[in-house]
């Protein structure tokens, strides 16, 4: 991989991270477009994963802020009220975020390895998975609830159920970003929420995969090495490239998605996704 790699497949990850159109599917097309075979080398892509988790932190900056300063303040002492309601709105929002991690720490932990190895080389799965993904979104579009019936928080069975469609968004292709925000929506959850959920949602489990595979580039197993090999050596200057442009790229795309939910216009993505699955199952 060069340098000139490096940026176009960070510039792709660093979009469609956000936006609702699976950055591993786009990652795998840029690979097998650009002839890199090394795009499955760990360090790069630890690197531009970690490069868009900080785009999230910054555009929501305040927000985690706050999140934080709530969560360490007292509960309500009124026996009164359930244990839930005695929560303020940053600590419930801190039990949500929680909630919605079961479904994909368990996928993670138990069965990411083998959907990885089954799915992770078929462009033809990434055009079928795309094509679920456009009609994900188009689904929004033609179900898409009126602004004064949208449910003003995320409850904690909706939480977990948008932790459930993050958990299937592991088959490349298929939209992680699309899916939750979809079902989200399709759930009846207020537009804004469920964007900032979204995109909030996904930082422990992005941190948390990236050090389960920091084990695989410095501590190897015996079994790991004869799946897959040495870890590919990639140029630092690519990484440091890679990173600069998944980071200025999800920055953009993050604060551009929240003005697209807001405004319902995710039909465009669905048409897109459509046309990009059909490309994938027929041409390349």
């Amino acid at each position: 991989m060069d340098t000139l790699d490096a940026l176009i497949l960070g510039i792709i990850q660093g979009l469609t991270e956000f936006l609702p159109v699976s950055s591993s599917g786009h990652l795998q097309i840029g690979q097998h477009l650009l002839h890199v075979n090394e795009i499955g080398g760990l360090t790069f892509d630890i690197v531009v994963h970690i490069a868009t988790v900080l785009a999230t932190v910054v555009i929501f900056r305040k927000e985690i802020w706050d999140l934080i300063c709530g969560f360490f303040k007292k509960i309500n002492s009124d026996k009164g009220l359930s244990l839930w309601r005695r929560l303020n709105d940053a600590q419930r929002y801190v039990v949500l975020i929680v909630i919605s991690m079961i479904p994909i720490g368990i996928v993670g932990l138990c069965f990411k390895d083998k959907v990885e190895e089954i799915f992770s080389s078929s462009i033809v799965v990434v055009g079928v998975c795309l094509i679920v993904t456009s009609i994900l979104l188009a689904l929004t579009h033609f179900f898409k609830s009126k602004p004064e019936t949208e449910k003003k928080e995320i409850s904690p069975l909706h939480a977990f159920i948008i932790g459930l469609a993050q958990s299937i968004a592991v088959l490349p292709g298929l939209s992680r970003s699309g899916s939750t925000i979809a079902t989200g929506l399709l759930l009846g959850n207020k537009r804004e929420n469920v964007a900032q959920f979204s995109f909030l949602m996904v930082i422990p489990p992005i941190l948390g995969e990236a050090l389960l595979d920091f084990k695989h580039i410095f501590a190897p197993s015996a079994e790991y090495l004869a799946e897959h090999g040495a870890e590919v050596q990639i140029p630092t200057l690519a990484l440091i490239v890679g990173f600069v442009a998944a980071f200025i790229s999800g920055c953009l795309a993050c604060k551009w998605m929240v003005q697209l939910i807001k405004k319902c216009k995710l039909i465009y993505f669905a048409i897109y996704c459509f046309i990009m699955g059909i490309v994938c199952i027929t041409i390349l």
